[in-house]
């Protein structure tokens, strides 16, 4: 049996084999147990709530208004479908102009039109997983590696280096500040690839932060692009998350930083970008890379050939993003509502003495577990995963899926469900803090009972140290001249 396993792993790639996919961790298993259990509130009641998706299923109705509205925007409705052709037949790797430009437009209302992005820049992609490799391929050779502040998105062992050979160092982050990205974080993890014989070829951050919720200030987004322009190396942002801000501070984009910076080399500045997350339509699978380099870009589109973006996808979002009525309306409603979901959400779990990392993007939280594990410690973080996965039946990711330095930490997804859901899902949670509490009430009870049943016994025998009957009092006791 062995003999035969190991001609089939020969039959195939390193590449394809290796275990470098990230699939082996917490993050993933807990989509597996979803996936066999999943919750329904009639026909399973007692499954596995998915809290461990960063999707957005809040804003869907207004997406379905306008399509309905615009039935010429789809090829496959009686209104477009004269487009069909046009449509349908090849189109190069560039896309199709309408859609560049509606993407870069849009990409500039997210950032409060403090950019104008050039619409040649912009490079297709399958979603943001396709971005992230794609840029990767264009900048490092296998055994490069890049700097990630941690907690990151555990997505990145696979987007960024399964393929590529990228070695992963992390910056780590502390809660002592928030978990801000700071100089001398930067400047260990640097100084620690080094002492392992690594060459680091940039650093890339999520802004907003998947999985913090937070958006990066100017300061530290200067201090990023003057570090990397120190060390000669690349900065690629993440900035999937744009239009997921719901609360001040405002997202900033380092295309609007590096305006300002005048000791800035573009050519080390790259952005990913994606619809998935910010319209909530993942499947569609739209995703950006855009550099100020011009040889990153014109690699990038080559590479582009691998995933495109279908053009009947391209065809309709190019009609929905140029309406600026509907965006303008669709950015101000999504906010509100995962504004309220986060509200609904955050100050559920505050009723039972669970805090969170005070955030302002994303479609998640950083919800801190820290006092309920049994010891702290990593392996009691996951001990407290098994129980909230297994027992309470919701899948919550652990920090240290994400490469978090600090145990106890959890990711939980707040916007791929409905309002029904959401209050199973707090009910649950409040059910499993209050057990918790009474059994260690219970736990200090008992402690207290044998503690005093130690020193009961003890006291006891203080007083039978003679050949007397236990139940006698000596003569001489203390107990005996205090009654006299």
């Amino acid at each position: 049996m062995e003999i035969k396993r190991k001609n089939k792993t020969q039959l195939l790639s390193k590449i394809a084999t290796n275990d470098r996919h990230g699939e082996n961790s917490p993050y993933f298993d807990g989509w597996k147990a979803y996936d066999n259990n999943p919750f329904h509130p009639t026909q399973n009641p007692n499954g596995v709530i998915q809290m461990g998706l960063a999707e957005n299923k809040l804003c869907f109705d207004l997406i379905k208004k306008w399509i309905m509205e615009n039935p010429d925007a789809s090829i496959c409705t009686a209104g477009g479908v004269d487009k069909f052709k046009d449509v349908a037949i090849f189109q190069d790797y560039h896309g199709l102009k309408e859609f560049r430009e509606a993407i870069a437009k849009f990409m500039g209302r997210v950032g409060g039109n403090k950019v104008t992005f050039d619409a040649s820049r912009i490079v297709m992609s399958s979603g943001a997983t396709g971005a992230n490799e794609t840029i990767m391929f264009c900048l490092v050779n296998p055994g490069d590696a890049f700097l990630v502040p941690s907690p990151y998105y555990p997505g990145f062992a696979r987007d960024l280096r399964w393929r590529t050979g990228l070695e992963i160092v992390p910056v780590d982050c502390k809660s002592s500040n928030n978990f801000r990205i700071t100089r001398a974080a930067m400047e260990d993890a640097y100084e620690k690839a080094q002492k392992w014989n690594l060459n680091v070829k940039g650093i890339i951050i999520a802004n907003p932060s998947n999985p913090l919720g937070t958006t990066l200030d100017i300061e530290t987004m200067r201090s990023l692009v003057a570090f990397v322009n120190e060390k000669n190396i690349h900065l690629v942002c993440d900035e999937i998350y744009a239009a997921t801000v719901f609360d001040s501070p405002r997202f900033v984009s380092v295309a609007e930083v590096i305006q300002d910076m005048d000791c800035c080399n573009r050519d080390l500045i790259h952005i990913v970008y994606s619809l998935s997350k910010d319209m909530g339509i993942p499947g569609f699978r739209v995703g950006i890379v855009y550099s100020f380099n011009d040889d990153v870009m014109l690699c990038a589109r080559k590479m582009s050939s691998f995933g495109l973006v279908s053009s009947q996808t391209q065809y309709l979002l190019a009609s929905m993003l140029s309406d600026d009525g509907f965006v303008g309306n669709f950015l101000r409603e999504s906010s509100k509502r995962l504004a309220k979901r986060h509200y609904v959400f955050t100050k559920g779990l505050e009723q039972v003495g669970i805090s969170c990392l005070t955030s302002n993007a994303g479609l998640f939280f950083w919800m801190d577990m820290r006092l309920l594990l049994k010891e702290q410690s990593f392996e009691g973080e996951i001990e407290l995963w098994r129980v909230i996965l297994n027992e309470v039946k919701l899948n919550v990711s652990p920090g240290s899926s994400f490469q978090c330095s600090e145990p106890g930490w959890f990711r939980v997804c707040f916007a791929n469900m409905d309002d029904e859901t959401v209050e199973v899902a707090l009910n649950r949670i409040r059910a499993f803090v209050l057990n918790r509490e009474n059994q260690e009430s219970n736990r200090s009870k008992r402690c207290w009972r044998k503690k005093h049943l130690r020193l009961s016994f003890s006291s006891t025998r203080l007083y039978d140290e003679t050949t007397m009957s236990p139940c006698m009092i000596s003569p001489h006791s203390p107990l005996v001249r205090a009654k006299t």
